[in-house]
């Protein structure tokens, strides 16, 4: 009589039992498992370029419609893990609301969009338009960094900047193309050409 009880109660907890023992499997089962080979496929996918472009142009305007930005482009690959769209033969005009005209051009072109910055290379031809701030200015260098919301150009490699006619290097430099004024450092070498006085 007494088993009888012991085994109408355990009847009533089976199932819980039950319940219990299939939880703890499935939950060993998905600790013994390694990591599916597909999400490693998924990481390499992302890694790929999304889209290409060839022989384009990007613009850019400002709430009043006016073109603030041009950039031009032999072709064009974007990788979305890292945001970028590197660019073969680079052409960037901006123009601000002071009618401060800059034109660059690179060989190279990597376009990062959440530092909206573009990064010239493969030999960096730079023109600032002369204007009220300051007289036509030509830069050279290897490498220039353009940040575009700022309207600067950096470079951390020697630079060759000829304004009017005077011929400036330095081994890095800031550039503010909006007021003309830069600050090169490093070894600076200047050959400033002599002011004409007046009679």
């Amino acid at each position: 009589m007494r088993l009888r009880r012991i085994l109408d109660r355990l009847t009533i907890y089976l199932p819980l039992i039950l319940f219990a023992l299939l939880a703890l499997g499935s939950w060993w089962l998905v600790r013994s498992i390694p990591e599916l080979q597909p999400q490693r496929i998924d990481k390499q996918l992302r890694q790929a370029p999304d889209y290409r472009l060839e022989r384009f142009t990007v613009k850019s305007f400002d709430a009043s419609g006016r073109m603030m930005r041009q950039v031009n482009g032999q072709s064009a690959t974007h990788f979305p893990a890292e945001q970028e769209l590197h660019i073969r033969s680079v052409l960037i005009f901006a123009e601000n609301e002071l009618g401060t005209r800059v034109q660059a051009q690179a060989p190279k072109g990597v376009s990062n969009e959440p530092m909206q910055t573009v990064i010239l290379s493969g030999g960096v031809l730079a023109v600032r338009a002369a204007d009220a701030q300051g007289p036509h200015l030509t830069l050279k260098a290897e490498a220039v960094t353009a940040w575009l919301d700022q309207e600067r150009l950096t470079s951390q490699v020697p630079v060759e900047i000829v304004r009017g006619a005077d011929v400036l290097t330095g081994q890095t430099m800031d550039f503010d193309t909006r007021s003309g004024l830069y600050t090169l450092d490093g070894r600076v070498k200047s050959v400033l050409a002599p002011t004409k006085r007046q009679p």
